[in-house]
C-alpha cells in the first residue's frame, strides 16, 4: 500500500485558496522520490478536536493542517497524535510548520500607503478565529501609529470572509462615516472583490477617490475593474514546503519540529500603485 498523505482544509470561504494548495502539492509529489497517495480532509474550524482519525492516526501516515482556527492551534499544542504532523500558515514550536511573517506583511501595507500621502487609512478585517489574520491586521495598525497615520476605529470593520461580507463592510463605512478613509488594507482578496464592487455601485472611484490593497493574490486580482492590488501569498511554494517537511518526518529524515518562512511582497496593480497621491 502506498503511503498516505491527508489534507485537512478548514470548511470556510478560504477553500478558494486551495486549488493554489494542490497544485504546489502535486508539483511537490511529482519531483520526490516515491509515490503516495493524497486524502483531502474537509475539517469545521474549531472543532478539529472532533477528528478522531488525526488522534488515532490510523488513516494515513502523515497530515498537513491547514487555517486552524486559534481554538484548534490550541488542541494541537495540549495532544499528543500519533502521525507527523506539519502546519500550513501557522508556527508552533511543537510541530513543524510552514509560514509567513504576517505582521511584516501588514506594516508593508501601512508603509506603502503612508509613502503615498495617506493620512486617513482604515482595515476591513475577516471576522474568523486565525492568527494569521490577527498579525496582518495588528502590523498593519502597529506600523500607522509609528508612521502617524490615524486609522479611526469606526474605520477598523470586521465582516464575513467573503464577497458579500466585503460588499456590506464598505456599506457599513458609508452608513456610519461622513468622512471616509482615503486607503483600505482589505485582508482578503474575496472581500475585496465585494469592496469594490460596492465602491462601484456607490459612486466612490477607485483608485483615484480610495485606494485598495487586498491580501493572497488570487487569480482573479487580475481581472477585476480596476484591477486589484494585493500582497503576494506564496500559497504553491508553501505546499511545497509542507510536502517536504512532511516526508522528511514521515521517512525519519528528520527528528525535530523544523519552522520554514517565506516572503510576501506587494503587488501593485490599479487599484493601488503609481504616483503618490497629491
Amino acid at each position: 500500500m502506498l503511503p498516505i498523505i491527508a489534507l485537512f482544509w478548514a470548511l470556510d470561504t478560504r477553500t478558494a485558496l486551495i486549488s493554489r494548495f494542490l497544485k504546489g502539492l502535486q508539483h511537490a509529489l511529482s519531483s520526490i522520490d516515491g509515490e503516495y497517495e493524497l486524502l483531502i480532509q474537509p475539517y469545521v474550524g474549531t472543532k478539529l478536536h472532533e477528528v478522531r482519525s488525526l488522534i488515532t492516526g490510523t488513516r494515513y501516515n502523515g497530515a498537513i493542517i491547514a487555517n486552524p482556527t486559534e481554538e484548534d492551534e490550541e488542541f494541537l499544542e495540549n495532544t499528543l497524535l500519533n502521525v507527523p504532523i506539519v502546519l500550513y500558515q501557522r508556527s508552533s514550536a511543537k510541530y513543524s510548520s510552514v509560514n509567513v511573517d504576517s505582521f511584516k506583511s501588514g506594516e508593508e501595507v501601512a508603509g506603502l500607503f503612508a509613502s503615498r500621502g495617506h493620512k486617513h487609512i482604515g482595515v476591513i478585517v475577516p471576522n474568523v478565529s486565525s492568527s494569521a489574520v490577527r498579525f496582518r491586521k495588528e502590523g498593519f495598525l502597529a506600523k500607522a501609529t509609528e508612521l502617524g497615520v490615524e486609522v479611526n476605529p469606526a474605520h477598523i470593520v470586521f465582516s464575513d470572509f467573503s464577497e458579500r461580507g466585503g460588499d456590506e463592510a464598505i456599506r457599513q463605512l458609508f452608513r456610519n462615516q461622513a468622512t471616509l478613509p482615503t486607503a483600505l488594507f482589505i485582508i482578503s482578496d474575496q472581500m475585496a472583490v465585494g469592496a469594490l464592487a460596492a465602491l462601484n455601485e456607490l459612486g466612490k472611484l477607485v483608485p483615484n477617490e480610495i485606494e485598495i490593497i487586498g491580501h493572497d493574490d488570487d487569480e482573479v486580482t487580475s481581472y477585476t475593474i480596476p484591477t486589484l492590488s494585493t500582497v503576494h501569498l506564496p500559497v504553491e511554494q508553501m505546499a511545497e514546503e509542507c510536502i517536504h517537511l512532511l516526508t522528511g518526518l514521515m521517512h525519519h529524515r528528520t527528528t525535530v519540529p523544523v519552522s520554514k518562512m517565506l516572503e510576501t511582497h506587494i503587488v501593485a496593480r490599479n487599484s493601488c500603485g503609481g504616483e503618490p497621491i497629491e
